[in-house]
Formats: C-alpha cells, structure tokens, sequence
C-alpha cells in the first residue's frame, strides 16, 4: 500500500491546497518498507489528485482539506485520512497499524470567494484548510 502525506519539515502539512511536497510511504503487514518524496512544484488542487494517483498513491493523509479536494482524490480512487499532524512517518506507520488518530473537524468550506483567503481569518483555523 502506497501512502502519500502532506508534508512540510517533515510534519504533517495542515492545508492540502498549498502543501510544497507529499512524503510518499510503502507500507507492507504494518511495516514503512520505503519512502520517497514528490515536489508538487506550482501544481493546484486538480493537478494534485493527478500527480498522487500518477505515483499510484491509495491513501491520503493530510491536516485540512475541502470537499472539491476530496471529491477529486476520490475519482483518482485515493482514500483521503484529513485531520492528521505531527510527523509524516509516524502519521503513515500509525495508519499502516490501524492506531491513527485525527481530529473530526477538519473540512474547509469556505472557498466561495477564492483562494486568495487567509486560513484562520474566517472561522477555519491553521488546521483545517484545504
């Protein structure tokens, strides 16, 4: 099983949208059996769920992330985990055992008027944006 994870500084990145690069984890009986990294460069939403589906990526992990994220990950077949943080290894290792914690709240819905937002400023806080 390949598992991507929204990484920044080796943590867990809190806003899916805007990640600068996926710490990508195989993981095989419970074990990270290797790990590489995927640069996303200027890539959007869209683009995403592409170059995760591209590197045949099946889950997701990420802080934050909006339904149009999802709904996209989800035609590449991608499982998306949201609410993740703390490091991406541990993240993965933890999803690979079953024991993964997340918070619940971690959809962002405010992308009505445009991606030119500051996360925290409207109500969805540093930990959950898209």
């Amino acid at each position: 099983m390949k598992i991507a994870v929204t990484c920044e500084n080796n943590e867990v990145f809190q806003h899916f949208g805007h990640t600068p690069e996926f710490a990508v984890f195989e993981a095989e009986d419970g074990k990270i059996i290797s790990e590489t990294i995927i640069q996303t460069g200027d890539s959007g939403h869209g683009a995403l769920a592409t170059l995760l589906s591209d590197a045949k990526v099946d889950v997701l992990i990420c802080g934050g992330i909006g339904g149009g994220a999802i709904n996209a990950l989800a035609r590449e077949n991608i499982l998306v985990i949201g609410g993740a943080e703390g490091n991406v290894r541990q993240a993965a290792e933890d999803f690979a055992n079953g024991r993964l914690k997340v918070r619940e709240n971690f959809h962002c819905n405010h992308h009505d008027h445009g991606e030119g937002h500051t996360c925290g400023s409207h109500g969805c806080g540093s930990n959950s944006c898209h």
